[in-house]
């Protein structure tokens, strides 16, 4: 009997490390789940989508481009047409060296080329920011809402080629580019009248004088010459709808926007979810060294992007403590105040400017 009582010893004791061993893995599930991963806030849907994407789909490709991409800075858009008004009379070649200076977004410094589609944006910053939200979150259902805006208005037999668009079909794209490459007019239209039926207009959506025309047709005013601002890596032709990848490409290469102003919530629900992953691993390796579970989940945070890697991989946004985008989307037009560009000469987007690039 004496012989046999260190056995029982043994045996006990392994039984208390086996349940010691099986209650720590346990905690550490149960602490894992409970660090809840943040809902995803809900996406716009494609009716959503196809309002959003109206004032514009019908654009030149390269001009679509850019306005995606700068509507992921709304904060820049607003400093670039405040800037234009205070410029005076300047234009040309002095005008595109004075942008080029200024330390906006490439996209923010193109669109300086067309101040009516910039000031239009600055009024309409509800939707500018909201559209710049769409495009970071929702990047390739936004190039599929401008392409069914463009089906639904050449249907209505409001999308046809001109003498200053050429409007062909690609595959399964709609494309549209100017007539001229050095001439490019934005074509004016009631962005909810022009695709057939009626379309809700975007609550509060204001309609810039030279981009606006009353009625269910499309119209064009005066076209910009952009052969001052072609000598800068910024200009026009350096941006195009890439509708293959639905994206947005500056020099064949994706775009990516590093805006600080709207969040890309597929990025932080990506990582929460990566960091409860790594916890659930994490709890049960401390747990069989018999350590504490402690420490897992998405409470610890992580820093804002400043890039997303690989091909083709969508416009990429920032965080600015507190997400400043949704500050913008419920501020409504004119949110900022300032001037107001008349329709005078910049019908169609604005002036022509003529001329030759820099190189």
């Amino acid at each position: 009997m004496n012989q046999l009582k260190p056995i029982f010893h043994i045996a006990f004791s392994l039984c208390l490390v086996s349940t010691t061993v099986t209650g720590s893995v346990n905690t550490a599930e149960q602490s894992s789940s409970q660090a809840q991963v943040p809902t995803q806030a809900a996406q716009q849907t494609a009716a959503q989508l196809q309002q959003l994407v109206a004032p514009i789909a019908l654009y030149p490709d390269a001009l679509v481009a850019q306005i995606l991409a700068a509507a992921t800075y709304p904060d820049e858009v607003v400093q670039a047409d405040r800037w234009l008004q205070q410029q005076g009379g300047v234009s040309g070649d002095q005008l595109a060296q004075a942008v080029d200076k200024q330390s906006w977004d490439p996209s923010v410094k193109a669109l300086v080329e067309f101040p009516a589609v910039l000031a239009n944006m600055d009024k309409n910053l509800s939707w500018t920011s909201s559209l710049g939200d769409a495009y970071i979150n929702q990047q390739q259902d936004v190039m599929d809402a401008v392409q069914v805006m463009r089906q639904r208005a050449k249907q209505a037999g409001n999308l046809k080629p001109t003498s200053q668009l050429n409007v062909k079909q690609q595959d399964h794209a709609i494309v549209i580019e100017p007539a001229n490459p050095e001439v490019v007019y934005v074509p004016q239209f009631d962005p909810w009248m022009v695709y057939g039926p009626p379309i809700a207009p975007w609550p509060g959506w204001y309609g810039y004088p030279g981009l606006f025309l009353s009625g269910p047709g499309i119209g064009f005013g005066v076209g910009f010459g952009i052969g001052f601002f072609s000598g800068f890596g910024w200009g026009f032709h350096h941006w195009d709808s890439d509708w293959h990848h639905r994206g947005v490409e500056l020099d064949h290469h994706t775009f990516i926007s590093h805006s600080r102003t709207i969040v890309n919530r597929n990025y932080y629900i990506n990582r929460a979810r990566g960091n409860v992953n790594r916890g659930v691993s994490v709890g049960r390796a401390n747990a069989f060294r018999g350590e504490s579970p402690g420490g897992i989940g998405p409470q610890h945070g992580f820093a804002a992007p400043h890039g997303q890697p690989g091909p083709h991989s969508g416009a990429f946004g920032g965080f600015n403590h507190g997400g400043v985008s949704r500050g913008f989307s419920s501020r409504g037009r004119s949110s900022f105040g300032g001037g107001f560009h008349g329709g005078g000469g910049f019908h169609g987007g604005g002036g022509s400017h003529g001329g030759g690039g820099r190189r």
